[in-house]
């Protein structure tokens, strides 16, 4: 449905995006992953066509972005990263002006004012103020907003920024029923766990390049590797060391190994032997995480 041919981006000498090329399938959810300032923003931006000043293309369905720019803005319902809420407005005069900008007036601009409260959650807090909305509630509104149009392509930037628990869920359930809808979802986060809850195909960004683009179950099993994770009391590297490579993580270590369970029963045997109790003794299966971390030699959260 959605084909990016080649974007790149630069601010003065600092290349914010550099030679990103990929496809999204129709009615799928995909999540570009990266730290803050990887180059996530930019280019939501210009999917979104907020963004113009641009080498490449976009191509949706029959249109491209150099040719049909209109046609193809009518289809997008972004959500930026930034809340863009009038605070002095009501939840529904928002809408109304959001919706007044889409091109939709009358009953029928109410009565998919009705939906989308609904929808979000809202209903109830219809015509009171959003300067009386906690974070979340105006998270939830500015995602109303964009859904206005019924759009078929729904762009978020990072969401979930700075929301309660129960907000998060609340918008996740929002999306589990967008794709059910058959929307099309670009999700860009920073939070590994959202991304992998969410999301059928994944490209990981870092430094303004696509590191790594492929259908979430592809990623974790190309990138796999056999292995423990333990951690406890005198656990410690040189006794591992024993039993295959070892790494620290977290507030363990991971071993691996190329028979993970015929080291843990070696390892559960030495633990017996030595009277070691591990606090944790499991196999460990990859994580978002873990492939960032060997596609770029960075943490994440730390980058």
């Amino acid at each position: 449905m959605i084909s990016v041919e080649n974007i790149n981006k630069q601010y003065g000498s600092v290349q914010a995006l550099d030679s990103i090329s990929f496809k999204i399938e129709e009615g799928t959810c995909f999540g570009l992953v990266g730290p803050n300032g990887a180059g996530k923003s930019t280019l939501m931006k210009i999917l979104s066509g907020i963004l113009l000043n641009f080498n490449g293309d976009i191509q949706v369905r029959e249109w491209k972005v150099s040719k049909d720019r209109l046609k193809i803005k009518q289809q997008i319902g972004y959500i930026p990263q930034e809340i863009c809420l009038e605070d002095t407005l009501t939840a529904q005069d928002n809408l109304i002006l959001f919706g007044n900008l889409y091109g939709l007036k009358g009953k029928a601009l109410q009565l998919r004012i009705d939906e989308v409260l609904d929808q979000i959650g809202l209903k109830d807090r219809a015509k009171d103020k959003v300067i009386t909305f906690s974070g979340g509630m105006k998270r939830r509104l500015n995602i109303g907003c964009a859904l206005l149009h019924k759009p078929s392509i729904i762009i978020m930037d990072e969401p979930t920024v700075g929301i309660d628990p129960q907000s998060r869920n609340s918008i996740f359930s929002i999306i589990h029923q967008l794709k059910a809808e058959g929307s099309t979802i670009i999700y860009s986060s920073h939070y590994m766990e959202e991304v992998e809850q969410l999301c059928d195909s994944i490209g990981l960004i870092d430094k303004g390049q696509l590191m790594e683009i492929g259908r979430m179950e592809e990623l974790l099993e190309k990138y796999a590797m056999p292995s423990l994770f333990i951690s406890g009391d005198n656990i410690e590297t040189e006794m591992l060391q024993r039993f295959g490579k070892v790494e620290s993580k977290g507030n363990g270590y991971l071993l691996n190994s190329d028979d993970p369970l015929l080291t843990l029963e070696k390892l559960v045997t030495y633990c017996r032997e030595h009277r070691i109790e591990p606090r944790r003794l499991e196999l460990y299966h990859p994580r978002l995480e873990d492939i960032f971390f060997n596609l770029t030699g960075t943490q994440l959260r730390d980058a």
